[in-house]
């Protein structure tokens, strides 16, 4: 999927020039974290979010060091926070550096976006034309569409064993040559060594999310690497 398949289109913006008030009253009219910030000619230019919010000075939550940071942080930077939290225009406090996406954008990068500006929405754009936004909302909805769609074929035994050692050599979490698994009628056996117990819920996770897999019996016993200390499934069923 790319971000047109599940981006917001109808997407609701506010101008720079608008006051903080005006900004706040759409956030809540639509439920929504942030709004994109387009100029007179329909440039974006920044987003408001709930965040740039927080520290005001109406409600008592402006931003306060002691004296010597401040004269440590220079006369710029205690400017700016003023700025942030005492004035009534969007363009003031909203945040500028904003990073965008195309319509072709795949959801790994729209993800690796998110991830590495830790932000919760972002715009989709065609050159300088905003025609969406991609929040976390919208991934929600594609996860939930995606696992509502028709379930593949159950496969045979054979199949499934052979997708499953696949998967394995594929992801790197546990070795074959540590296992032995075996599938009869759809019932996967997992016996072997692991050497960290977080291992046992991904085997047994890769598992079940193979078609035709009914029940996955753990039988794998934890090798503590350091003691050498033994320790077998507490279920031994999942």
């Amino acid at each position: 999927m790319r971000a047109s398949d599940i981006m917001t289109r109808d997407v609701k913006t506010v101008a720079p020039e608008a006051t903080i008030d005006e900004a706040v009253n759409v956030l809540l009219s639509i439920r929504a974290s942030g709004l994109p910030v387009l100029d007179s000619a329909g440039r974006l230019v920044g987003i408001v979010s709930e965040s740039d919010f927080l520290h005001r000075v109406e409600i008592g939550t402006a931003k306060r060091r002691p004296r010597w940071i401040e004269f440590l942080l220079g006369p710029g930077e205690v400017a700016e926070a003023y700025v942030m939290s005492h004035s009534r225009r969007v363009g003031d406090v909203m945040t500028r550096d904003v990073v965008t996406v195309p319509a072709n954008a795949s959801l790994s990068e729209i993800v690796a976006v998110m991830d590495k500006r830790k932000v919760k929405r972002v715009p989709v754009v065609t050159g300088d034309e905003l025609v969406g936004i991609v929040t976390r909302s919208d991934l929600l909805r594609a996860l939930t569409a995606s696992r509502q769609a028709s379930p593949a074929a159950p496969l045979g035994d054979q199949a499934i064993l052979d997708r499953l050692i696949e998967e394995l050599k594929e992801q790197g979490f546990a070795s074959p040559r540590t296992l032995d698994v075996t599938v009869d009628q759809g019932v996967v056996t997992l016996t072997g060594e692991i050497f960290d117990e977080r291992q046992r819920g991904a085997l047994i996770c890769a598992a079940e999310n193979i078609p035709g897999v009914t029940k996955v019996l753990d039988q794998l016993v934890w090798i503590e690497p350091f003691s050498g200390m033994t320790l077998e499934s507490k279920t031994g069923m999942m």
